[in-house]
C-alpha cells in the first residue's frame, strides 16, 4: 500500500508521547533546532516540558498531529498507534523494541509486531526499534539522543537501517549539508524505498545515500530508481550483509560463485545505483554529488606541489577505471607560460612551490588542469594543524577557478583531518568540492560517475517452491535445447548393447559420461576424444548404470560458464564466466539478473579476464560473439518460463568455437 509520508516528514505539528529523558530530548532537540511548528508533548502526570505545556492524553490536543513520536512500551505503543490512526495523525515514530528483531529472545515478538501494523491501519509509521529523524530543513526533529546535524536550506537525505550509524553519521565534520537523517528501525509497515520516494519529492534534497541491510520488495526499488532518474535526484548505497540463499551452495558451479553479494551488487547497478564500501567514501560521494550532479565520465586531472602527491594519486587511481587524459598543447603552452621551464608537464602535474602564494599564478595554473575533457579536477591541498594561514592562498585560488571558469573543481586532501571543517564550508559555499582523503576522492568520483538511467525490464521475480529434484545432464540439454541452446548430438545408454548401437549412430571422437553425478570430472567420470572401437571399455570403467555418449566439439576457442541462482532477495542471478573444470579457481565471473538486455551481456562478457580469448588472441580465431550471446539468451528464456519452479541452472562449459556455441555439460534443478 502507498502511504503518504509528507505530513509526517515534513510536519507542522508534532506530538511528544510518554515520558523520561528519551521523549524530553525529542522536544528539546526541536527547539535547539528553532522548530517554528507546534510541539505538543502528551503525559498523563506531567504539566510541563521543556516549556511546553503537556497534554494528558491524545483527545486532549487541539488537533491532529501531523507528526508524533511514541516513546512508551511496545504493549502500550500498539494501542496508542491505533488511537493515533484513529484521530487522523499524519504519521508515527515507533521508538520500542522488542518486536521482531527479538524473537529469537521473545516468542511474542512477531505477533506484537503484525499488531502494529494492523492498528496502523493507513497511518504510516517508522519503525519499530526506531530513532526517527531529523528534518534540517524545517527543523521538526523525532530524534531521542543527541546529534551534530544544523540547519539548513538544501542538502542531502540520508536513510540508514541502523540508529547508531546515523548518529554517527550526523557527527560529521566534513561540510557536508544534511537535510533529512532518517533511522529506518524495523520497517514493519513503511519501507525504505517508500521513505526515499517522498524524500526526493522534497526540491530541497540534492540527492541521497541509502544504508542498505536488504531490499524487500524489489517492484518498489524499480519505482525509486526510475522516479529518481526522472526527477534528476541521485542515489547511492551502502550495502551491507548478505541475504540468505535458497538452498545450500552445493549442487553447481554457480551457486558457489554468485553469492547474494553478487544479487545485490547486480541489483544496484540494474537500477543505477552506485555501491560505496565505507562510510567516509559513502560520505564523499554525497558531498560530490550535492555540489555537482553525476559526473559525465571518469576523466580527471590532478594538480599538486608535490612530486610524492602526483604519483600517489597515479598509483591510487589504479583499477578504478578512472583515467589522466593526456594534457593538450594549448594547455601545455598556458601551463609554461605560468610555471616556468623548470616543472614537468604532466597529468597528474607536479607545479612545485614557485607560485605558491601568488593567488593569480595559482588559480591561473590550477585553470589550466580544467577544460571540457576533464569531468573533475583535483587539487592536492593538505592544510596544517598548526597554523594554516599560508595556506589561504590555496582557498582563495581555488574559489577564483571555480568563479573564473565554471569548472567542477576539488580540493582534495590526501588525510581527510587535513581539511578543516570551516575551510571546507567556505570552499562548499563557493562551488568547489572539498574531498577529505585521497583514497575517499578517487573512490567518490568514480560513484558519482556511474549514476546510470535503470533498466526499463522487470526483474524476474521467483518462486518460493523448494527446488529438490536435479534433471539429468541430458534432461537439462533437452530442456534448454527447446528454448534454442545449441546442444552436441548425444544418446543415453544402459549396457553394451546400447552403447554399441549409439557409437554407430553418431560420429566420432566422443566424450563418454557417468549419470547422475554433480561433479563428474571430481568421480573421474568424463572421459574425452573417445574412439567408436573404446566406448565400451571406457563406459565400463565409468561404471554408472547409465552412460551419455555425444559427439564431441573441435576448435573451441574458450570455455564459459553460463549460470542461474534463485537469490529470494534479488530475483534470478545470471552469472557468466571462465568455465571449465577450474571455474572455482579462475573465479572470473561477472553477475547480472535476469533478464538482461542482449548489449548488457556483451558488456559484461567484455569485463572478463578471458575477454581476450573471446575476441581472438594473438593470432587465434575469435569466438563467435552473435552465438554466445544467443546462447545466454536461451538460457534467460527458460528460466522466465520456469520461474516459479526453478532453483538454478547451469552450463559448464559452454563451448565457444568461430561459428558457434554449444553446451556439452548442463544441470538444472527445480521444484
Amino acid at each position: 500500500m502507498k502511504r503518504d509520508l509528507t505530513r509526517l516528514l515534513r510536519p507542522k505539528s508534532i506530538a511528544v508521547i510518554g515520558g523520561g529523558a528519551w521523549c524530553e530530548q525529542v522536544v528539546l532537540q526541536s527547539n535547539r533546532m528553532g522548530y517554528a511548528g507546534d510541539i505538543w508533548p502528551v503525559h498523563p502526570k506531567a504539566t510541563e516540558i521543556s516549556g511546553h505545556r503537556v497534554f494528558a492524553g491524545l483527545d486532549d490536543l487541539p488537533e491532529p498531529p501531523d507528526a508524533a513520536f511514541v516513546g512508551v512500551n511496545r504493549h502500550l505503543t500498539i494501542e496508542l498507534i491505533r488511537e493515533l490512526s484513529n484521530l487522523g495523525a499524519g504519521g508515527a515514530v515507533c521508538f520500542a523494541s522488542g518486536f521482531s528483531e527479538a524473537t529469537a529472545e521473545d516468542a511474542i515478538g512477531g505477533d506484537l509486531q503484525s499488531q502494529l501494523i494492523e492498528a496502523a491501519g493507513e497511518m504510516p509509521f517508522l519503525g519499530p526499534n526506531c530513532y526517527g529523524f531529523i528534518n534540517t530543513l524545517d527543523g521538526a526533529l523525532l530524534w531521542p539522543d543527541q546529534h551534530g546535524a544544523t540547519s539548513v536550506d538544501e542538502g542531502v537525505a540520508i536513510l540508514t537501517q541502523s540508529s547508531n550509524i546515523s548518529i554517527n553519521l550526523t557527527m560529521q565534520k566534513r561540510g557536508l549539508p544534511i537535510a533529512y537523517m532518517v533511522a529506518c528501525g524495523n520497517k514493519a509497515q513503511t519501507s525504505q524505498a517508500q521513505i526515499a520516494s517522498s524524500l526526493i519529492d522534497d526540491p530541497r534534497v540534492t540527492c541521497v545515500g541509502l544504508h542498505i541491510e536488504g531490499f524487500g520488495d524489489l517492484r518498489e526499488w524499480e519505482k525509486l530508481a526510475a522516479k529518481a532518474h526522472q526527477k534528476g535526484t541521485p542515489l547511492i548505497a551502502l550495502k551491507v550483509g548478505a541475504s540468505e540463499q535458497a538452498q545450500a551452495a552445493t549442487v553447481s558451479h554457480s551457486a558457489s560463485l554468485a553469492g547474494s553479494d553478487a544479487g545485490a551488487e547486480a541489483l544496484l547497478n540494474r537500477l543505477g545505483i552506485p555501491r560505496l564500501s565505507s562510510l567516509p567514501e559513502f560520505l564523499e560521494t554525497l558531498k560530490l554529488l550535492h555540489c555537482y550532479g553525476p559526473l559525465p565520465g571518469g576523466n580527471i586531472a590532478s594538480i599538486s606541489c608535490s612530486g610524492g602527491e602526483a604519483s600517489l594519486i597515479a598509483d591510487m587511481a589504479v583499477g578504478t577505471g578512472l583515467r589522466f587524459p593526456q594534457l593538450t598543447e594549448g594547455k601545455k603552452c598556458g601551463l609554461r607560460d605560468v610555471l616556468g621551464p623548470m616543472v614537468a608537464i604532466n597529468n597528474p602535474l607536479d607545479y612545485h612551490t614557485y607560485i605558491w602564494r601568488d593567488e593569480q599564478a595559482m588559480a591561473k595554473a590550477w585553470s589550466g588542469m580544467t577544460g571540457d575533457e576533464i569531468d573533475l579536477t583535483f587539487s592536492i591541498v593538505d592544510y596544517p594543524t598548526t597554523d594554516p594561514t599560508d595556506w589561504e592562498c590555496a582557498t582563495r585560488a581555488a574559489l577564483r577557478v571555480r568563479s573564473e571558469t565554471d569548472a567542477r573543481f576539488a580540493i582534495v586532501a590526501t588525510l581527510p583531518e587535513l581539511l578543516p571543517e570551516d575551510v571546507a564550508q567556505e570552499l562548499l559555499a563557493g562551488g568547489v568540492v572539498p574531498l577529505m582523503g585521497l583514497r575517499e576522492a578517487l573512490f567518490a568520483t568514480r560513484a558519482a560517475g556511474q549514476i546510470a538511467a535503470p533498466s526499463t525490464d522487470p526483474i524476474c521475480l521467483p518462486g518460493k517452491a523448494e527446488a529438490t529434484r536435479t534433471l539429468t545432464e541430458a534432461e537439462s540439454k533437452l530442456a534448454l535445447a527447446e528454448c534454442g541452446l545449441r546442444i552436441p548430438q548425444n544418446r543415453t545408454v544402459r549396457g553394451e548393447v546400447e552403447a554399441r548401437e549409439a557409437a554407430q549412430g553418431m560420429v566420432a571422437p566422443f566424450a563418454v559420461k557417468g549419470v547422475g553425478l554433480a561433479h563428474k570430472s571430481e568421480h573421474a567420470a568424463v572421459r574425452l576424444s573417445v574412439d567408436a572401437d573404446d566406448v565400451i571399455e571406457v563406459a565400463a570403467e565409468i561404471g554408472t548404470e547409465e552412460i551419455l555418449i555425444e559427439e564431441m566439439i573441435v576448435g573451441t576457442v574458450a570455455e564459459l560458464l553460463v549460470g542461474v541462482v534463485r537469490d529470494p532477495a534479488h530475483g534470478f542471478v545470471l552469472t557468466l564466466g571462465a568455465g571449465g573444470v577450474l571455474t572455482e579457481v579462475l573465479s572470473d565471473t561477472v553477475s547480472l539478473l535476469v533478464p538482461s538486455s542482449r548489449s548488457e551481456i556483451r558488456t559484461a562478457l567484455g569485463t572478463l579476464k578471458i575477454a581476450p580469448l573471446l575476441a581472438g588472441y594473438r593470432g587465434r580465431p575469435a569466438a563467435d560473439m552473435e552465438s554466445i550471446l544467443a546462447a545466454v539468451e536461451s538460457v534467460q528464456a527458460y528460466v522466465m518460463q520456469n520461474a516459479v519452479a526453478l532453483g538454478e541452472v547451469e552450463i559448464n562449459p559452454l563451448l565457444c568455437t568461430p561459428n558457434s556455441a554449444v553446451a556439452v555439460d548442463a544441470l538444472i534443478r527445480k521444484a
